[in-house]
C-alpha cells in the first residue's frame, strides 16, 4: 500500500517560539509557502509568562559582552542587522504601549499577551501557518530537502528551521528536541546548563538564613570571579534569587563562591567605628538595622555572638560585622535547575553555522535559531533580541 503523499512547504519551522515565528514571518514576506509546527497548545508561551506578565521584549543596548557563548562574537552579525529599533519599530507600528524601566529593559505597558498577538498578526499577513498540539516522531533528509513526521503526518520542505529553545522550564513543554536534531545532523552541541536562575544552599547555611526567606535587598553587588553584577537579590528558602544573583548564575560553577556586598556604597567598618563613638550605647543591631533590613542586622549581630553595646565591641567584632555585609563569601551548592531556569546556556555550536544567515554550514537547508544556538544574552531583554534577530536573519535565507 503506497504512502499518501507528504505536504509541502518551502519552509518548515519546528517551535512557535519567539525566534520561529519571526523566522516565519520574514520568509513570509519573501512568498515562501512556511508552516510552523509546535507541540504546545498556544504560541509563545514563554513570551507570555515573561517579565511577570509584561515581557521584557529587548534592551536598548545589546553589545557582545552581554552574550556569553563560546564564541561571543558570532551574534554580532545577526544583531546588527535587526537591532532592537527594528522590533521597537514593529511594536510600535502595531500600537503596542511600552516603557523603559533600569538598563535598558523596554516592556509593554499591558499585556504580554499583545507581542504574542502581534507576532500572530504578522504571521497571517505574511500568509504563514502554524498548527499547534503536534508532536514530532522523526525528521530526515529527503532529495529536495527534508522530511518531517509530525502529528501522524508527513511534511516534506526544502528548508528545515530549528527553533524549539533549550531545556529551561521543563513544565511548559520544553524538550532537548533541537540539541538532538542538531546531533542527528552532524553538528555539535556545547555542554549546556541552567541560565538566570536562582542558587541555593547547603542545609546548613540555610538553617542560619531561614529568617531571611523572603527578603530583597535592593542595590547589592554580586560577584563571581571577575564578574560582577550591581542588582537586587532576593532571600529565599532554598538560597538566592533576585536579578544579581540571576545574571551571577550564568557565570558560576559548582564549587565556585559568590561574594555579596549588601551596601556597595557604604564602608561599613567606618560608619560601625563612628556609631561606637556617637552612639555608645546602642546594640550592634540596632545601629546595623539602620543601613539594613532589621532580620538581616539580627542575623549578623546573632551570628558574630556580639552581646552588649556597642561602646563594649572591639575593632576585629566590628570588623567581621562589616565583611558579614561588605564582602560576605558563600558557596552555593547547586541552582534551582531547569524548572526554574529562565534560559538555556549553550547549545548548537555556532561554529557550525553561518553568523549572517544561522544555516548549518555543511547541511544545506538547515538552521537553528532563537535559545537553541550556544548564545545567552544576559537578564534584560537580551534573549528576546537574539531571538528576533536570529529568526529575522534565517527568515531572510531559509
Amino acid at each position: 500500500m503506497s504512502k499518501a503523499p507528504a505536504e509541502t512547504y518551502d519552509v518548515l519551522v519546528i517551535g512557535a517560539g519567539a525566534a520561529g515565528m519571526m523566522c516565519a514571518i520574514e520568509a513570509g514576506k519573501r512568498g515562501r509557502r512556511v508552516l510552523v509546527i509546535d507541540h504546545a497548545d498556544a504560541p509563545g508561551e514563554k513570551i507570555r509568562i515573561s517579565g511577570g506578565g509584561r515581557c521584557n521584549f529587548t534592551n536598548t543596548g545589546a553589545p557582545a559582552g552581554r552574550f556569553l557563548s563560546r564564541n561571543p562574537r558570532f551574534c554580532l552579525s545577526a544583531l546588527s542587522r535587526y537591532t532592537a529599533r527594528d522590533f521597537i519599530a514593529l511594536v510600535d507600528r502595531h500600537q503596542i504601549a511600552w516603557h523603559e524601566k533600569t538598563l535598558g529593559q523596554l516592556f509593554c505597558d499591558g499585556s504580554a499577551k499583545q507581542i504574542v498577538g502581534m507576532l500572530l498578526s504578522e504571521m497571517d499577513a505574511a500568509g504563514a501557518g502554524l498548527r499547534l498540539s503536534t508532536e514530532i516522531t522523526a525528521v530526515e533528509r529527503s532529495a529536495s530537502g527534508f522530511e518531517v513526521t509530525a502529528g501522524g503526518r508527513r511534511l516534506a520542505c526544502e528548508s528545515l528551521v530549528v527553533a524549539c529553545g533549550g531545556k529551561s522550564i521543563p513544565k511548559m513543554g520544553a524538550t532537548g528536541l533541537g540539541y538532538d536534531l542538531a546531533r542527528q545532523f552532524g553538528l555539535a552541541v556545547t555542554e549546556t546548563r541552567p541560565a538566570l536562575v536562582p542558587l541555593t544552599f547547603a542545609v546548613q547555611v540555610l538553617d542560619q538564613l531561614k529568617p531571611l526567606a523572603g527578603v530583597a535587598i535592593d542595590g547589592a553587588v554580586v560577584s563571581c570571579g571577575k564578574t560582577r553584577f550591581e542588582e537586587a537579590i532576593l532571600f529565599t528558602h532554598r538560597g538566592l534569587s533576585g536579578p544579581a544573583i540571576l545574571q551571577i548564575s550564568s557565570y558560576w560553577r559548582e564549587g565556585d563562591e559568590i561574594g555579596l556586598n549588601l551596601l556597595p556604597q557604604e564602608d561599613l567598618l567606618a560608619f560601625l567605628k563612628t556609631a561606637r563613638r556617637d552612639h555608645p550605647r546602642n546594640a550592634l543591631q540596632t545601629v546595623l538595622a539602620w543601613k539594613l533590613p532589621k532580620s538581616v542586622a539580627v542575623m549578623i549581630a546573632e551570628d558574630l555572638g556580639a552581646v552588649g553595646n556597642m561602646a563594649d565591641l572591639s575593632d576585629r567584632v566590628l570588623k567581621q560585622a562589616a565583611d558579614a555585609v561588605n564582602a560576605w563569601q558563600v558557596k552555593p551548592v547547586g541552582s534551582e535547575g531547569y524548572r526554574t531556569a529562565e534560559v538555556t546556556l549553550g547549545g548548537v555550536d555556532t561554529q557550525g553555522l553561518d553568523q549572517k544567515t544561522l544555516a548549518a554550514r555543511d547541511v544545506p537547508g538547515l538552521y537553528f535559531i532563537g535559545e537553541v544556538v550556544d548564545v545567552t544574552g544576559w537578564l534584560g531583554g537580551y534573549n528576546f533580541q537574539w531571538a528576533w534577530s536570529s529568526g529575522w536573519c534565517a527568515g531572510q535565507a531559509a
